[in-house]
């Protein structure tokens, strides 16, 4: 039986926090190469948990050739197209499914992301698409759109700097159609919605 060290394990998680960090913080821009040494530096560890993390982070797609990962406008149309697909599904099973508690706590959400910061309206926005993406109970769905999300972090955060348009109201037209149980038009304002954050998103690409 293999003994883990603890201490390892601690080297391990704060590289990769570290460098996550880093990376959906923008301090790491995408395209730039990620050196171990540096960074083993700047974290405080050794090399080999830095190489761990760096592959933990090529596997959820944050990091490709020890590259931070830049996305392609074709990379954002194609990835968007499948989230927009998942999510309106997961839409569409909110409505016909979503308790009532979950419920109060997606019209919390949605109060919390009216005011406040940029990362405290980040952090609500993030809240208010997962808890609607819990109901389509499907792990295959979810694992694969955590990934995608994962990368569209940077976009979306970049999205509420800019103070893209209508999103609050979108989100409360969403919430509406939920709680009045009306699925169809669940999914087709969340395509709408989503569709319209791809179109701000190419617009600020480039600055990555």
């Amino acid at each position: 039986m293999q003994v883990v060290n603890p201490s390892t394990t601690n080297a391990y998680r704060l590289a990769y926090e570290s460098i996550r960090n880093l990376i959906l913080s923008g301090e790491l821009i995408g395209g730039i190469k990620l050196v171990e040494e540096r960074l083993a530096e700047k974290i405080g560890v050794s090399r080999t948990p830095i190489r761990e993390a760096i592959r933990h982070l090529e596997q959820e797609g944050l990091i490709k050739n020890k590259r931070v990962y830049k996305p392609t406008k074709e990379d954002l149309i194609y990835s968007s197209e499948l989230i927009t697909l998942i999510e309106s599904h997961a839409a569409k099973k909110a409505a016909e499914n979503m308790t009532k508690e979950k419920l109060s706590q997606l019209k919390q959400i949605l109060k919390e992301s009216k005011n406040g910061s940029i990362d405290e309206i980040v952090s609500a926005n993030k809240k208010f698409h997962d808890l609607i993406l819990a109901e389509c109970n499907n792990p295959v769905m979810l694992e694969e759109i955590q990934k995608l999300n994962t990368v569209f972090y940077l976009y979306r955060r970049l999205l509420i700097k800019n103070k893209r348009p209508l999103l609050y109201e979108e989100h409360e037209e969403i919430y509406q159609a939920i709680a009045s149980k009306n699925g169809e038009s669940a999914s087709e304002l969340m395509r709408k919605h989503l569709e319209m954050d791809l179109k701000y998103m190419l617009r600020y690409s480039s600055i990555f």
